[in-house]
């Protein structure tokens, strides 16, 4: 095949193709850890050296050095040229790659001529800005330098009717094609045009290839519309891309990356060297943009303008982001309005305070609600609390109720009780099975608020005890190694030793046992044997599900911090030898798979 194949195709063929199932076709890959391995098919090798990473799609191997992803493998294993190997892939996927006709060609002949035009305009708006003092000293007031107006290719268009225009037309472009980009207009009943951007600081719009894609342009003073974005052209679609982005590719280590909702709030950030900032085309965040969110940024944060417009934004975001299986935290600035007015009178180091401060989603929703009553008067505090009761009620997981329960309880100063009643109604309590009435212990929880796992580790034991069925189940599903939780890991060692010896347990005898064992703490054992479990029966297979995900989730994170750590250490290190550097990449592309592997779960666990 010859010729060119649209950006649109490849990328299908790329999103399509899993580059486990499609090197699995070659040789046998085993998984290890978040990864699979196996002998390389590029060079004789006994110990398997060449690694595939699910999450990150793509291969590497530490004995050859050979790298890449699905098409780069295909092109070394098959010997193909690269539209060879996108036309093998897309006829393996069921993807339909026509062959590319002379029209075609001449399609992408005009997107390269219009990447060229954009890249003229914004010559021509970046020379205009080195000669004009009242733009150039708009951005110094506004602490952006030299070097930060180079890296963004920032630039001023002239308060003249066609000097763009002009100038284009002079670099040999027709009036129809720049047209076409949105940089001129053609007056109404006249053959004459004019420059769409007047007067304003213009921002290019660069994709990750280093293209001019489009402008925004920004007034000096207040009128209106303040912002000017460029239409959506052949070449351009807003929801397709990030401004910084470009920067982020280069410059940034890809842990953190941060959503806001202007040119100024990401440049205001660079300039003070957090180079991990992006910002939406002025639409809501789409779906794309939260798949390149998740290439590259391992959290993601959200820092939109703290008006109701950009609360209701950011709850919007939430929702995109948790169906890619990101679960995102909310940067809150207090009486700021958006990042580049809190760095006006603020260190970037509050800024990252606030970034280490940032809320999960669920309490961000909580905190909104906080400004919106007055919980300091009853009836603020009984709005606020129903409010709250609505959110949990939301949540699928049991122990996240459980926990906000107990957290709004004691914030409030509202009985647990109370709260769980607005969240389940009078269910709270109701047990239809009439064994369940028998055996199940309704007593009060403790005051203190243990760990989510912990929770779930004392609810998993409640059901052991109540049921040799469920014990049966959950002996299977849960390795006792799996309770980081002494007293359960004791209690589950007893119950095995009594359930071996009768199908009903004993569990007199159980606390008996436990309680006499040394270095058990007695306060805990009376919290596990008091702890009520609040189910209908026909929830129990669901409930059962959410408790194993929620320690493996906790299993998960214990790793996870433990590879940071060595991460941490290795990067302390000013020189590393070689063994050391191959130790620092797998650890990074553990903790990339990790990562990716709790927020699928998190997200699965909150459907």
């Amino acid at each position: 095949m010859t010729g060119y194949i649209n950006d649109e195709t490849i990328e299908k063929v790329r999103d399509a193709a899993n580059i486990v199932d499609i090197i699995s076709d070659y040789i046998p890959l085993k998984k290890s850890g978040g990864n699979y391995v196996g002998l390389c098919p590029f060079h004789n090798e006994k110990t398997p050296s060449f690694t595939v990473s699910d999450t990150k799609q793509f291969f590497h191997c530490f004995g050859c050095g050979e790298g890449g992803d699905a098409l780069a493998f295909i092109m070394k294993k098959e010997n193909l040229t690269f539209p060879e190997a996108v036309k093998f892939l897309a006829d393996k996927l069921g993807i339909t790659v026509e062959e590319e006709t002379p029209r075609n060609e001449k399609l992408y002949q005009d997107r390269d001529r219009g990447y060229d035009i954009n890249r003229e305009a914004a010559r021509f708006f970046f020379s205009n800005l080195t000669k004009e003092k009242i733009p150039l000293s708009y951005l110094y007031q506004r602490k952006i330098n030299n070097k930060v107006i180079k890296q963004f290719g920032l630039g001023y268009s002239l308060n003249k009717w066609n000097s763009l225009h002009k100038y284009l037309q002079d670099k040999g472009y027709k009036n129809e094609e720049i047209e076409k980009l949105g940089l001129i207009g053609k007056k109404t009943n006249s053959d004459e045009y004019y420059d769409k951007f007047r007067n304003r600081i213009m921002f290019p719009i660069i994709d990750t290839k280093g293209r001019v894609i489009g402008f925004g342009g920004r007034v000096l003073d207040n009128s209106m519309p303040k912002y000017l974005n460029s239409q959506e052209t052949f070449i351009f679609n807003k929801g397709n891309h990030l401004y910084g982005l470009n920067l982020v590719n280069k410059l940034s280590d890809r842990k953190r990356i941060i959503l806001v909702e202007g040119y100024m709030d990401v440049i205001s950030l660079f300039s003070k060297g957090i180079n991990y900032a992006v910002a939406s085309l002025g639409t809501a965040l789409t779906e794309r943009q939260a798949k390149l969110l998740k290439r590259y940024g391992e959290n993601v944060y959200i820092c939109y303008d703290s008006d109701q417009a950009g609360i209701n934004a950011t709850n919007k975001a939430i929702q995109i982001l948790l169906k890619e299986g990101i679960e995102p935290k909310v940067v809150t600035l207090g009486k700021f309005k958006d990042p580049d007015d809190f760095l006006k009178e603020n260190t970037i180091e509050k800024f990252e305070n606030r970034l280490n401060e940032a809320l999960n989603y669920i309490d961000f929703r909580i905190h909104v609600n906080k400004q919106k009553y007055n919980i300091n008067e009853a009836e603020g505090k009984i709005k606020f609390t129903i409010e709250i009761a609505k959110i949990i009620k939301e949540l699928k997981s049991p122990i996240e109720k459980d926990v906000y329960i107990n957290k709004i309880a004691a914030e409030m100063n509202i009985s647990k009780e109370a709260i769980q009643k607005e969240v389940f109604g009078n269910n709270i309590k109701g047990v239809e099975n009439k064994n369940f009435k028998e055996k199940l212990t309704i007593s009060p929880v403790r005051t203190i608020l243990p760990s989510a796992s912990l929770i779930a580790e004392i609810d998993l034991i409640k059901l052991m005890i109540f049921d040799k069925e469920y014990f049966d189940i959950l002996i299977r599903e849960v390795s006792l190694d799996e309770y980081e939780n002494l007293e359960c890991r004791e209690i589950l060692k007893i119950m095995i030793e009594l359930y071996q010896k009768a199908e009903d347990l004993d569990e007199d005898l159980l606390y008996k046992r436990v309680k006499e064992l040394p270095g058990i703490d007695t306060g805990l054992l009376s919290l596990i044997f008091e702890r009520p479990i609040n189910f209908l029966p026909e929830n129990i297979d669901q409930m059962i599900k959410d408790l194993i995900t929620t320690l493996k989730i906790n299993k998960l994170e214990t790793k996870r911090n433990n590879i940071k750590k060595e991460i941490e250490e290795l990067e302390r290190k000013s020189v590393r030898n070689s063994n050391e550097d191959e130790r620092f990449l797998k650890l990074c592309i553990e903790l990339t798979n990790l990562n990716k592997e709790l927020n699928l779960m998190r997200y699965e666990e909150g459907r």
